[in-house]
């Protein structure tokens, strides 16, 4: 479910360097039938935009509210906790390998003990959804959750007061077929690493609850490479992010090249 994005964007006396995202590209492979297209180039402010959307608040606190980015600042280890009637273990590891290829800064690993794991997927029958949920956040806070949003998937993240992720616990809905799952599981690992928010007016990004997408977008994996980029640090506030992220953006290659006026 894709809602149609559209610009205009007027060239005033050959002096304005602007770029919208382009370069669209059909889903990458692999992707389900039917996944949506993704544009593969964008602006440094188009990048900065969805990271600082992304990177601060969330649809549910509990707690005191981070004042900063989020993210683990060690080796992330997960585990995946297979509760459902639909086998997903072996759906959920490719997403996990995916990740894992395509942001090696994750340093990203799949153990066997959720002992042993910075996250925990749950996968679980529909069912069971609500049950966990207030399991894991008390009665009172799951059903307003649940009242307000609907959701098919959720992820809990903990985090110190400086930011840095201690744990996650991803909960995903197995038996409402395969394009349910797989968008949740794109979308909440996406959660878990530390873009946290949600953003409807933001058409490239998985975490638009207005788009069904099942895949990793080359728009959230760059927000993913910045935030797991040395130069970015757990407690980092907004002005921090905007001082920061156009030198990350640039040495990183992540922005299509400016414009250039007319003459240069």
């Amino acid at each position: 479910m894709t809602r149609a994005f559209a610009a205009v964007v007027v060239l005033l006396s050959l002096t304005v360097a602007a770029l919208a995202a382009s370069d669209k590209q059909p889903a990458p492979p692999g992707a389900l039938p039917g996944a949506p297209p993704q544009y593969t180039r964008f602006s440094t402010a188009e990048l900065m935009r969805g990271f600082l959307a992304l990177s601060f608040g969330s649809d549910l606190h509990i707690g005191p509210t981070p004042r900063g980015i989020r993210r683990f600042e060690h080796p992330v280890r997960v585990a995946v906790i297979d509760n459902g009637s639909v086998d997903r273990v072996a759906a959920m590891r490719r997403v996990l390998d995916d990740y894992a290829r395509q942001v090696p800064r994750l340093r990203l690993s799949v153990v066997a003990d959720p002992a042993d794991a910075d996250i925990e997927v749950r996968l679980l029958d529909e069912r069971d959804f609500p049950g966990a949920l207030e399991a894991a956040f008390g009665a009172k806070i799951a059903t307003t959750f649940i009242a307000r949003t609907n959701p098919q998937c959720m992820t809990s993240v903990k985090s110190s007061a400086d930011g840095s992720i201690q744990r996650a616990v991803t909960f995903i809905v197995v038996d409402r077929g395969e394009d349910v799952f797989r968008d949740c599981a794109y979308h909440e690992l996406l959660h878990a690493f530390g873009l946290a928010n949600h953003d409807a007016r933001n058409p490239w990004t998985t975490l638009n609850q207005s788009r069904r997408v099942g895949y990793l977008t080359v728009y959230d994996r760059a927000l993913l490479t910045l935030l797991y980029d040395p130069r970015s640090r757990s407690g980092m506030t907004p002005a921090q992010v905007r001082a920061r992220l156009p030198g990350i953006i640039a040495t990183l290659g992540l922005a299509a090249p400016r414009l250039r006026k007319v003459g240069q």
